[in-house]
């Protein structure tokens, strides 16, 4: 066996159903008294069911988080959370949400609690990604975990199909990349694998029954050891690229992940034989084929297959493929502009990956 480094994440996990009751022990556990609650608009209804569920401990709901966590806004909720002298912050829903608390905890100091509501596996990792002017940058820093995560499946069931297939494919895109990363040793490929065993066989489930509490489940500990691979090792191609474009063109996250995702593993295949098989191994129906696998899997999910469904116009990919290419980072294969044109322009015409590039 090769040698490798191995470095667990801290942090404390509450998984389960039901398991939002833990909130107010967890924050005397912690002895904080003052939390501001924060999401998006669209789950204000569950920022104030927390709120009710903590009482006296809550000094303030802000609900303007957004995608890709802009400046302006972070600065707003800074400003909210000084003004109301919280010592606490607990962040309610996806990854807009939760970036937007790691943004105020690495800032102040605050203790970060994080109450999943979708697969994105945000919480489990200390990478923060924000966009000002319109370029979102990515920086990394163990100060930026949140210190607590509760899984509670039960407030995943309400999340829609189409949304649950696309936040679970994101989850999906951090583990095959963490199955050839740099840094990545035999654990994290053991998370991996599970991480996407588990998420293809439940969200094939959950297309079909939104209500199926198991697959529920079994997808939001999927998207946790996701996360963690995320988490535990350096990203390639396909995250740079999925936030090259989701940022510059204000793209949605989760869907702009799940249509880049076989376009990427396929230009990057030839260089990891070996993650491919594994990836094969884990994904249903791939016949030993990993892009065949992805393919057949997001077809029967049924979710969009096109960039220019979500407003990418077809002048942007040449734009998009140059902002790529402008800051290095670690790819099994050598980034090529004009080949990265090719597989943007692919997935903004929503074509089916292939390993011609």
């Amino acid at each position: 066996m090769e040698s490798f480094i191995y470095t667990a994440s801290p942090g404390r996990v509450i998984f389960g159903a039901g398991t939002l009751s833990k909130l107010p022990e967890e924050l005397e556990r912690e002895g904080r008294q003052a939390t501001l609650i924060l999401s998006t608009s669209f789950q204000a209804a569950e920022a104030e069911r927390v709120r009710d569920l903590i009482g006296s401990r809550a000094v303030g709901v802000f609900t303007e988080a957004a995608m890709h966590t802009p400046a302006d806004i972070t600065e707003r909720a800074l400003a909210v959370a000084q003004n109301l002298k919280a010592d606490s912050i607990v962040s309610v829903g996806g990854g807009s949400t939760i970036g937007l608390g790691k943004a105020i905890s690495i800032r102040t100091g605050l203790l970060h609690i994080c109450i999943p509501t979708t697969y994105a596996g945000s919480e489990m990792t200390p990478i923060l990604g924000e966009t000002v002017n319109g370029r979102k940058t990515t920086r990394r820093d163990p100060k930026i975990l949140p210190a607590i995560v509760i899984y509670d499946v039960n407030l995943t069931t309400t999340l829609p199909q189409g949304l649950s297939a696309t936040s679970g494919v994101n989850a999906i895109a951090h583990a095959v990349e963490a199955l050839y990363a740099p840094d990545t040793n035999p654990i994290i490929k053991l998370l991996a694998k599970e991480g996407v065993r588990a998420l293809a066989a439940s969200l094939l489930v959950i297309v079909k029954d939104g209500s199926d509490l198991d697959a529920r489940s079994k997808a939001l500990y999927g998207a946790w050891l996701c996360g963690l691979c995320l988490g535990s090792t350096a990203m390639s191609l396909h995250h740079k690229l999925c936030h090259t474009v989701g940022g510059s063109f204000d793209l949605p996250h989760a869907e702009t992940h799940t249509i880049l995702l076989p376009h990427t593993i396929a230009y990057n295949s030839p260089a990891v034989p070996g993650a491919m098989r594994d990836l094969a191994e884990v994904l249903p129906e791939s016949g030993g084929d990993a892009i065949e696998g992805l393919n057949r899997l997001l077809n029967q999910l049924g979710v969009e297959r096109a960039l220019k469904t979500f407003g990418m116009k077809e002048e942007d990919v040449e734009k998009a493929a140059a902002i790529a290419m402008e800051n290095r980072y670690y790819n099994p294969r050598e980034v090529d502009q004009e080949k990265l044109r090719e597989l943007i322009r692919r997935a903004w015409a929503g074509e089916p990956a292939k390993t011609d590039l």
